[in-house]
């Protein structure tokens, strides 16, 4: 997910065209040619009131409920540690927790530095960083038992991806540090303590050991999921103005055997077999399918040479570029804006943001990202080692900059959006379509289509038992929401 700062660049982006029609192990997802996808499938959305001040914040179908809470817009809400909850909400896990509880683990994707800026207690991963994770433990209703500090120390924390032995993956979308130079900020980064651009593992329930899993790469991370069956980590890019990879990280044991995520693996960058450097940021033709195949990177975690309070030699879009570099040198494939990702029944989902639309036409820095569409869904079959483009956005009234991604019961993609116009929780159903979950009304008095820059949403996350969806709205500062209800009336 771009910051708030890099999300001021976005303009409305070129419309896509084409889509995409599944085969083979994909033949779940029967997308039409978009020409003949003409408009959202509506549903009747309308104001809901907030359970917990009846305020309303959401729009949402006939049935259902919500509470919020942990909202940073309002008076300061101080979590159990005594540490004022950070804002900017982003990437969440629901965790199961006893009594039929779940421990939301919940990004804060906090950019900047100051000396001893770091919030919660305990020994941060760098004292001048000011992002973090933070912890809760909630009822299915959105109720506040327990809250705190889990990890903090860290920068940008955008999305990341819940792991089956019980713990959340968080990931830095920078790759700030010491040993590099400003960023789009341009806030000089000489307090900083520490290398960024990693990605760190928290227990439900427990304290992150503040330690990067430096070989999974420094590079601008957003999402992962993990493979189960061959223990394998995937990981998304959101290099917001170049081209963005595709990785995986092999880590040098079973995690599902340890109970957790080990440094010293091998990282690999996608590439399509046959196509040395394929755009596939550019809008695609039905039934795409890609064989593909992985090239290694050999020096995935890089230090570059500075001297302490100097302003670094090495420029932020050459660090930015330094592992996605040596995998295009290989042929790796172009992507655009990689953001959320999901894996349901050995096929990884992924979201390319601002995928679709005419070539860039050239590779450099873009102020307003990387891609000229309206975004694009991709799924890679672990099993087969194919890869293809499930949807394609007609435009922005279809679907407009999808981010975080999750799974319902079902087998429903459940979609965030991240425009700069009225954003949704937007639904892709088994047989192609999209539909609408959810309308974000945080400003509910302003103009149904004024700007809303940084009003994304963000953390989708079900329960174990379906009942809930918890999502934050990350806006100006942060909220989160707990929806309920009749799931199975509207396909989710």
């Amino acid at each position: 997910m771009a910051s708030l700062d890099r999300r001021m660049f976005l303009r409305s982006a070129a419309a896509a065209t084409g889509g995409a029609v599944l085969g083979g192990p994909f033949a779940g997802f029967l997308v039409r040619e978009a020409a003949a996808d003409t408009g959202p499938t509506r549903r009747d959305l309308g104001p809901v009131e907030d359970l917990r001040d009846g305020t309303v914040r959401l729009w949402l179908p006939p049935g259902f409920q919500y509470r919020s809470f942990h909202d940073t817009d309002g008076p300061p809400v101080v979590l159990d540690d005594g540490t004022q909850l950070p804002g900017r909400h982003d990437g969440m896990a629901a965790l199961p927790a006893p009594g039929g509880n779940v421990w939301l683990v919940r990004n804060h994707e906090v950019n900047g530095n100051s000396p001893g800026g770091a919030f919660g207690p305990g020994t941060p991963y760098d004292g001048a960083a000011l992002g973090g994770t933070t912890s809760a433990l909630v009822t299915p209703f959105g109720e506040v038992v327990e809250s705190f500090t889990s990890l903090n120390g860290t920068q940008m924390n955008c999305s990341g991806g819940p792991m089956p032995w019980g713990s959340w993956i968080t990931c830095e979308e920078t790759v700030n540090g010491p040993d590099v130079g400003p960023d789009f900020t341009t806030a000089p980064n000489v307090d900083l303590q520490q290398p960024h651009g990693f990605i760190f593992e928290v227990p439900a329930g427990g304290q992150s050991d503040r330690q990067p899993i430096r070989k999974a790469g420094r590079f601008a991370h957003e999402s992962v999921a993990f493979d189960t069956k061959d223990g394998i980590l995937y990981l998304t890019e959101d290099n917001f103005g170049f081209p963005s990879g595709f990785y995986r990280y092999l880590p040098p044991n079973n995690p599902m055997e340890t109970g957790s995520m080990a440094d010293g693996g091998r990282l690999q960058m996608l590439a399509v077999t046959g196509q040395p450097n394929a755009d596939l940021a550019r809008s695609q033709p039905r039934r795409v399918t890609y064989d593909v195949t992985w090239v290694d990177i050999d020096d995935p975690d890089p230090d570059f040479p500075y001297t302490p309070g100097e302003p670094a030699p090495t420029s932020n879009n050459d660090a930015i570029n330094y592992v996605g570099n040596q995998g295009r040198e290989q042929g790796a494939a172009w992507f655009s804006r990689l953001e959320g990702c999901v894996i349901d029944n050995g096929v990884v989902y992924f979201t390319a943001t601002q995928g679709g639309g005419e070539p860039e036409g050239s590779f450099g820095p873009i102020g307003d990202g990387f891609g000229n569409g309206h975004g694009q869904i991709w799924a890679y079959h672990t099993r087969s080692s194919k890869l293809q483009m499930i949807y394609e956005s007609p435009g922005e009234e279809k679907l407009d900059f999808p981010d975080n991604v999750t799974t319902s019961a079902r087998g429903t993609l459940v979609l965030c959006e991240d425009g700069p116009g009225d954003n949704y929780l937007r639904g892709l159903n088994r047989g192609g379509q999209i539909f609408d979950i959810a309308l974000n009304r945080l400003h509910r008095n302003d103009p149904p289509n004024a700007p809303r820059f940084g009003e994304e949403f963000a953390g989708t996350t079900f329960t174990q038992d379906g009942h809930t969806l918890f999502v934050n709205i990350q806006a100006s500062q942060g909220i989160t929401f707990a929806i309920w209800g009749p799931w199975h009336t509207i396909g989710v």
